[in-house]
């Protein structure tokens, strides 16, 4: 008898829990993609920064040759100590965005770590 006279207290027991449950599976879905994306933009991130040290370490390269150059010109008397100062600090300033492209090329995979759930509370 019990059922029949709560009837509409059961119906909004019934209508509430189901809609607590497909709230959950919305905010389930919504950490999966946020989560999907985090760990897409990381993974876009280290790969861009592998392009740039690439791309770093050839002008690291070239400005190292050019120091030799310079140096060079200097000993044969073709060029003044100026030119040979100047190249080496351009070199000595390429090798500093070559470590720090590094370091932010590390920071990213651990950000990446982190974002694939990796140890952090």
């Amino acid at each position: 008898m019990a059922p029949l006279l709560n009837r509409k207290a059961i119906k909004a027991k019934y209508y509430s829990a189901n809609s607590k449950q497909i709230q959950a599976m919305y905010e389930y879905e919504q950490t999966l993609l946020k989560a999907y994306v985090e760990v897409a933009n990381q993974l876009s991130n280290m790969e861009n920064l592998r392009k740039s040290y690439a791309l770093k370490e050839k002008q690291v390269a070239a400005l190292t040759e050019s120091t030799e150059i310079s140096t060079a010109l200097f000993t044969s008397a073709r060029a003044d100590y100026m030119e040979v100062l100047l190249t080496q600090r351009d070199v000595l300033e390429a090798k500093f965005e070559l470590i720090d492209t590094k370091k932010e090329q590390m920071n990213a995979m651990i950000h990446a770590y982190r974002a694939l759930g990796g140890g952090w509370k």
